[in-house]
């Protein structure tokens, strides 16, 4: 498929070498030739769900605006891209196109893992591809198993306990008010108004709710009713090798952004940012209000960003994430949730609001996370370094000629 023997010096006789001739040292880390991309993805109204899915199930699709915009940014930097479409078609897709990396935003259709489908099959083809492996998409998406995780390892979340029966005794430990979400959704899919439950009959009924309607464990956590804000992670150690924008990372390899507040005092469904409220615009009634930077002291910035590197690392995540937190009552911050594949939509995404915000622009977010995916497979050279040559397998002669 695209298995790359990278400053290969004895290729198979039953290959073809298509390879440039050693060049001298490049300060910036290029690729020997462009690369063809695959953006991944599940487009909006194009991608079957499971039968009795929930009412807001494919909440996390994207939009085909959304994909060509990762492509244009792509494109920018010289590189070709094609869009294929995460379903049942995909194997094939990927074996006739036969891509060079590919840039995944796909969420999965249906499971309890399905943030981790494509990664599993582009591991299984040995494709190279961005952001976080088949693990820490599974764990991602599972907010119960990420909150042990976390726990673990010493980092602040809110009192929790799930339930997989509605009357599953309840925590001696646990006090009201509490909020309830399904354990294994993202994009606030299940949350309202009514999540916050003040009693034990509010309770029962609000989880015997998100275990009917949506197939799955629900999650109680102690509510949390302070200030909210999300973080975006980009980066991993020595990112700084493999970056086109090297001065952006510190020296662990991480770069630190401003941070968001989610102000949810103005919203439709107020003190929760829900579903509901993550499909408003800007123009929308309701709609939260979005700062960024947060006005918030420094020294709390700079304590959410820790947070946020060490909740990504916990969990294994790669490269990109999102990570979300409110402060409790005490006005000390309780981690939420991380996203292991954030959103991209240009002026809309959190992550891309946050880059915005910084003067990052949205083609140089996209290249970001695209080089550092490549880098991990041995598809770009360090800085300084001279650019590999490529020994492409036989299957993709007739492609080579092309680029």
């Amino acid at each position: 498929m695209s298995d790359f023997l990278l400053n290969s010096t004895s290729p198979s006789p039953d290959d073809q070498e298509v390879t440039e001739g050693e060049k001298p040292p490049d300060p910036s880390p290029r690729p020997a030739r462009p690369w063809r991309v695959a953006v991944i993805a599940n487009v909006k109204g194009e991608t079957s769900l499971p039968i009795h899915s929930p009412q807001d199930a494919g909440a996390e699709f994207d939009r085909k605006e959304t994909i060509q915009a990762i492509q244009a940014a792509i494109e920018s930097d010289g590189h070709s891209t094609i869009f294929l479409q995460a379903d049942a078609s995909l194997p094939f897709k990927l074996s006739e196109t036969c891509p060079d990396i590919c840039f995944n935003i796909a969420e999965g259709a249906g499971g309890d893992a399905r943030e981790a489908q494509v990664p599993a099959l582009l591991e299984m083809l040995h494709i190279p591809y961005t952001a976080s492996r088949v693990l820490a998409n599974a764990l991602a998406l599972d907010k119960t198993m990420t909150k042990h995780i976390w726990s673990v390892a010493g980092l602040p979340t809110a009192l929790f306990q799930e339930f997989s029966q509605a009357d599953d005794p309840l925590d001696e430990h646990m006090t009201y008010p509490m909020f309830v979400k399904p354990a294994r959704e993202g994009t606030g899919m299940g949350m309202g108004s009514e999540s916050i439950v003040y009693d034990e009959a509010q309770l029962r009924r609000r989880v015997a709710w998100v275990i009917k309607e949506y197939a799955q464990p629900a999650l109680v956590e102690e509510f949390l009713p302070g200030r909210e804000f999300t973080v975006a992670v980009l980066g991993r150690r020595q990112a700084q090798l493999y970056s086109r924008l090297p001065h952006l990372y510190a020296e662990d390899g991480f770069h630190r952004f401003p941070v968001l507040e989610i102000d949810n005092t103005r919203s439709a469904t107020p003190g929760v940012y829900g579903h509901f409220t993550k499909t408003l615009t800007n123009e929308d009634p309701g709609v939260p209000g979005f700062l960024c930077p947060a006005p918030i002291p420094a020294e709390l910035a700079s304590e959410l960003c820790e947070l946020a590197i060490r909740a990504h690392q916990a969990v294994g995540a790669l490269d990109v994430s999102r990570i979300d937190f409110r402060m409790d009552a005490a006005g000390h911050p309780r981690l939420l949730e991380i996203n292991s594949l954030p959103g991209l939509t240009p002026g809309f995404s959190d992550i891309c609001v946050i880059a915005n915000a910084e003067g990052i622009s949205y083609n140089d977010l996209i290249l970001e996370i695209l080089y550092l995916g490549a880098s991990r497979f041995g598809l770009l050279p360090a800085r300084g370094e001279p650019r590999a040559a490529v020994t492409l397998p036989i299957s993709q002669k007739q492609d080579a000629s092309k680029l």
